[in-house]
């Protein structure tokens, strides 16, 4: 085992090396620069140095004027010295920023998680027990439903519904008027009711296809020879279903969960823009879009290593779900 995950790990990185090659190369191939428009926004005032000029000196200031190979290893040897520069969008260190929006988008993933795994396990496991019943088909109906809402037309039926008629939620934002003047657990309140609509949005959406997965892999499994033998000794259907059955099911399971990693940490652009929730997710999105090469690279490459380090999570955890899965 400790020889496989060496390997792994070197294998990381060198996928990890051409991974962030090729981030670098397409935002230096961004059609949007902040570079280029901000040099526009100064060659625009009185007695101002032409675009060309600045687009110059301000390229120059920001290592941009090499080539695409050179200005990757540039930043790569500034990385590894744990020097990732200041965010041209937000105008302060790159870490302060990720330090400032990462942990809201974490403890709303994570609950999310949380509650996804809660529900949808349980559900898939008794529509699978319950085959083409009354309780199946309707289980089947909330993860099809699930699986095709888009996110913006659900979260906006809840802003309908919960907002603008019942009047139960804010519509947007992480805080309310009175944010200010409420007491420290007020405060908590305040954010805690912001953040339920938001929360319910990455539930619905996301648990649909944990609850179909869980389903056809527990199907899978009941007709399996080893399951009938144990029904054939006079073992309870219970025992049979959550000692046997569900046991073996967890293994294909663990890779949703182990793919799950870097969606704890990356936010979620779509539900946090339509809410006006200043996390990760957002705040990424107008770095691209404003093309912040610091700050998006430094993004995209942490959610790149959390996926490479998920999947060996995923990969290790197999031989703990299976006593049967070893690797030599």
């Amino acid at each position: 085992m400790r020889k496989y995950i060496i390997k792994r790990l070197i294998q990381s990185l060198i996928i990890l090396f051409f991974v962030a090659f090729i981030i670098y190369a397409l935002m230096r191939c961004l059609p949007t620069s902040y570079v280029e428009a901000m040099a526009r926004q100064k060659s625009m005032q009185p007695g101002s140095k032409s675009y060309e000029e600045w687009l110059a000196q301000l390229s120059a200031m920001y290592n941009m004027d090499g080539s695409i190979v050179s200005g990757f290893f540039q930043w790569l040897g500034q990385m590894l010295r744990g020097e990732f520069g200041d965010s041209w969008k937000w105008t302060v260190p790159v870490t302060q920023k990720f330090h400032e929006t990462v942990w809201l988008s974490f403890v709303m993933g994570l609950i999310s998680f949380i509650l996804e795994l809660i529900i949808a396990i349980p559900l898939g496991v008794i529509a699978a027990t319950k085959q083409y019943s009354k309780t199946d088909y309707a289980i089947s109906v909330i993860a099809l439903a699930g699986i095709s809402l888009p996110t913006f037309f659900f979260a906006s039926l809840l802003k309908l519904v919960f907002s603008v008629k019942l009047g139960w939620f804010d519509l947007y934002g992480l805080v309310g008027r009175n944010y200010d003047l409420l007491s420290p657990m007020g405060q908590f309140m305040d954010k805690a009711n912001h953040l339920v609509m938001p929360i319910i949005t990455l539930v619905v959406i996301s648990m649909g296809g944990l609850m179909r997965y869980t389903r056809t892999n527990m199907l899978e499994v009941l007709s399996a020879d080893y399951i009938r033998t144990a029904r054939a000794k006079g073992l309870s259907e219970r025992k049979v279903i959550y000692h046997h059955a569900f046991r073996n099911t967890l293994i294909p399971i663990v890779t949703i969960v182990g793919g799950s990693l870097p969606g704890l940490f990356s936010g979620a652009l779509i539900t946090e823009t339509l809410f006006a929730i200043p996390g990760i997710g957002f705040a990424s999105y107008q770095s691209m879009v404003s093309g912040d090469i610091p700050f998006s690279m430094f993004f995209m490459v942490f959610t790149a290593i959390l996926t490479l380090l998920g999947n060996l999570i995923a990969d290790i955890l197999y031989a703990v779900v299976d006593p049967r899965v070893r690797i030599a």
